[in-house]
């Protein structure tokens, strides 16, 4: 398994990302829609990022040998009052996948919320058809609360969104 370790991104990380959004294959893994995104709105949403970093926190996953960027892991939308937040994950380079980096990633930053922030519950939506992201969230902890029927659309087809939490107490790794 590569090493890797995680720090905030950076606004030198946005053409990267860019390229990311810009992966038709890659974006049909997650739960939004495939849209055009310029490096202009990426500019923008970083700016608002860095406007609400006190309840939002993005993730650089790094490879530790060449200090390249892999992927990205958030907690976003944190709820200070009832400990809680919204996890998401994207490894963006696809060569990297199967290689143990989205666990590694999804343990140290689960590992943060519940240490460092003092978070008690993460919570996300993943697509039911990303069997691989179930499977890894279910080995992180995670447990299926519901399911969001026919919640997106992705190339003219309807999606379900499996909703699944993880909370301190559940975590072995913590």
């Amino acid at each position: 398994m590569s090493q890797i370790y995680l720090r905030e991104i950076l606004r030198e990380d946005l053409p990267i990302i860019n390229r990311w959004r810009a992966d038709n294959q890659l974006v049909n893994l997650l739960g939004s829609a495939f849209r055009y995104v310029g490096i202009e709105v990426d500019s923008k949403w970083f700016d608002s990022y860095l406007e609400t970093r006190q309840n939002n926190i993005r993730l650089a996953i790094c490879l530790t040998e060449q200090d390249k960027l892999l992927g990205g892991v958030y907690l976003l939308g944190i709820d200070w009052v009832n400990r809680s937040a919204e996890f998401a994950i994207q490894i963006g380079e696809q060569e990297e996948l199967g290689k143990g980096i989205g666990e590694l990633a999804t343990q140290m930053a689960v590992h943060h919320a519940f240490n460092d922030l003092n978070l008690y519950r993460l919570h996300l939506t993943v697509l039911a058809t990303n069997t691989r992201a179930i499977k890894l969230y279910h080995k992180i902890g995670f447990i299926e609360e519901g399911l969001l029927r026919h919640a997106v659309y992705k190339n003219g087809v309807p999606h379900d969104l499996i909703i699944m939490a993880l909370l301190k107490n559940e975590c072995d790794f913590v």
